[in-house]
């Protein structure tokens, strides 16, 4: 399995509840839509009087590294990337091989 992990600042203006309606809520209808993804997962930074670097990370499963290319060329990227710019004003990722790790041995 190959994952999209994905860091992301909110854009400035929005409060803590709207992005994380933009994200939590809209955004997975259209996160849905991409061909040949396996699993979503959104890890909403938790609320603190610390200024943290990313308000949030994303991560998207697919079967290889041609499938995300696929997904992410398509008609329903457009549209993700459309919305995305309605609440993200950064976003950094890169692709990755899962690897858990036994804490028993």
């Amino acid at each position: 399995m190959i994952k999209v992990v994905a860091v992301l600042t909110a854009r400035d203006g929005l409060s803590r509840d709207e992005f994380l309606h933009k994200w939590n809520v809209e955004h997975p209808v259209l996160v849905r839509k991409l061909p040949g993804l396996r699993r979503y997962r959104q890890n909403p930074a938790i609320e603190h009087p610390k200024q943290w670097p990313f308000n949030g990370m994303a991560e998207l499963w697919f079967d290889s590294v041609a499938d995300v290319k696929t997904a992410y060329a398509g008609e329903e990227a457009k549209l993700l990337f459309e919305h995305e710019h309605e609440f993200l004003a950064d976003m950094r990722w890169f692709l990755a091989e899962e690897r858990e790790i036994d804490l028993n041995s």
